[in-house]
């Protein structure tokens, strides 16, 4: 089952960098995300969130494209792939496998300008790659669905820098 993660961090790029240290660790194949987004609260207290396509978007435009050419290959492959890819997209969106949007507003407005805030959505993973990975920076935990002794070894990492 997925496990939501919410981690909180005191400036404003830190997110991003983590987002982005996260997704060379998926790229090894060590961690599998469903869904990540980075809010930001910019100094004048304005929110800006960054989404990544979430895995229902993905999955349903790969599937739409795969039915949109079996039904349109014989007579407009090209047309019947756009078309299933477009209508995929759609439906995989409307699925909504990603983090409630109430949600989201709700740990952004409790950010103090100036901070960011992670969401992740992990399918699978490696434990001590996902750690390694967020070894370097520090933040707080917002909310997690994870066990309680994996929660509590998570807050000790990113207590420090290391």
């Amino acid at each position: 089952m997925p496990n939501l993660i919410v981690i909180t961090f005191d400036n404003p790029d830190e997110a991003g960098q983590v987002r982005e240290a996260i997704k060379q660790v998926e790229k090894r194949g060590q961690i599998s995300l469903d869904d990540s987004a980075v809010v930001v609260k910019d100094a004048d207290g304005k929110i800006h969130v960054k989404n990544q396509v979430d895995r229902g978007v993905k999955v349903g435009a790969v599937a739409g494209g795969v039915i949109g050419l079996l039904l349109g290959g014989i007579f407009f492959p090209l047309a019947g792939l756009l078309t299933g890819l477009a209508g995929g997209a759609a439906v995989g969106a409307m699925a909504d496998l990603g983090v409630q949007k109430s949600f989201v507003k709700d740990v952004a407005d409790s950010l103090a300008p100036g901070n960011s805030a992670l969401f992740i959505i992990v399918r699978e993973a490696t434990p001590e790659a996902a750690i390694a990975a967020l070894k370097p920076y520090k933040g707080e935990i917002y909310h997690t669905s994870l066990a309680p002794d994996m929660e509590e070894n998570l807050r000790q990492v990113l207590k420090e820098r290391k």
